[in-house]
């Protein structure tokens, strides 16, 4: 049968993709083992990794999920896979894994879980930093997944988040929202402020974009009280140019997460991405090393919440920060 010229140039894309990939993940690196079980020979396995994006909460996210398979004594190979925020090269990596030589694939992020869950059918997925993966289509419940695909979900108390405007600021009467309106993490994060807004009494005022380079137009045409960033990526990899914003208006900003707060954020009740790593981690030991099947494998949030602060951030906003906030907090910046 004629190759069509459609097809060759289908497969052009899909070898470039990769290739932009390999560049972008830093090579593969080998994790000593820890000990091992005592059993010879410790069997060496092979991980790949899929990421969407390169920032301090999937960062850490990552190196929590390494931290718990070196801890429980497993030698693993990481094949490290950065998609640079294209869901194409996402695409190109699943297939990547699909026919090469992993014994599991750790997804980062929604983008990243998604496009490995429609191609790899065959090898367990593990995914994190992920909101919401039933609307994701990841999993059929997060009781029973019931295929290859489980892992943990970083959902936010939203609510708790939004309340925190009030405090920090109790006359304020809009808070804006940016978020990425293709991110399905980000789209029910945003239905969930919706509703905590009004029962702060607050108007939300979105503003939405589709990449990392639209963060700062955004963020400064929002003539708001205050600004909140859920959890959304590239958001969250553009959070400098939201920061300038608000330390030039005088407006507080609050956050999804904890890695956020450190980056210049004022406060969050969240996520701590490492240790969400590293729980996804003892999962991925669970599978590796006891033969636990994911589809019967619950979906998992973070155990407990952390109250991060940064006091720095405030001074720079003009804010100060409630004492009953601060004696709340579990992690202070100054």
């Amino acid at each position: 049968m004629k190759k069509s010229p459609a097809r060759g140039i289908a497969a052009l894309v899909v070898t470039a993709a990769l290739a932009l990939a390999g560049c972008s993940s830093g090579g593969t690196t080998t994790q000593p083992s820890g000990g091992g079980d005592g059993g010879g020979a410790a069997k060496e396995y092979r991980v790949g990794v899929t990421q969407i994006l390169a920032h301090q909460s999937l960062d850490a996210a990552r190196e929590g999920f390494k931290e718990a398979l070196a801890d429980a004594g497993l030698k693993v190979t990481y094949d490290e896979n950065n998609a640079q925020g294209e869901q194409a090269t996402a695409t190109a990596i699943a297939q990547k894994f699909n026919t090469g030589n992993v014994d599991l694939v750790l997804a980062i992020a929604t983008p990243t879980a998604q496009a490995s869950a429609q191609v790899i059918t065959n090898k367990p997925i593990l995914f994190t930093a992920v909101t919401d993966p039933v609307a994701a289509k990841l999993v059929a419940s997060t009781d029973k997944p019931g295929a290859n695909v489980t892992g943990t979900t970083d959902m936010n108390p939203v609510a708790d988040q939004i309340a925190l405007v009030k405090k920090l600021k109790p006359e304020a009467k809009t808070v804006g929202v940016i978020y990425s309106s293709g991110e399905v993490n980000s789209e029910v994060q945003v239905e969930l402020a919706k509703e905590a807004a009004k029962a702060e009494g607050l108007e939300l005022v979105e503003k939405t974009i589709t990449n990392t380079g639209e963060v700062a137009q955004a963020a400064a045409s929002l003539d708001v009280d205050a600004i909140y960033v859920p959890t959304d990526n590239n958001v969250v990899t553009g959070l400098a140019a939201v920061v300038q914003v608000t330390e030039q208006k005088k407006i507080p900003l609050v956050v999804g997460e904890g890695d956020s707060v450190r980056a210049g954020g004022i406060i969050t009740t969240g996520i701590d991405y490492r240790q969400l790593g590293y729980q996804t981690g003892e999962m991925a030991v669970r599978i590796l090393k006891d033969g636990a099947d994911p589809a019967t494998m619950p979906v998992e949030a973070q155990k407990e919440y952390t109250t991060f602060v940064n006091k720095k951030a405030a001074e720079r906003m003009g804010v100060t920060i409630p004492e009953d906030l601060l004696t709340g907090a579990t992690d202070v910046s100054s």
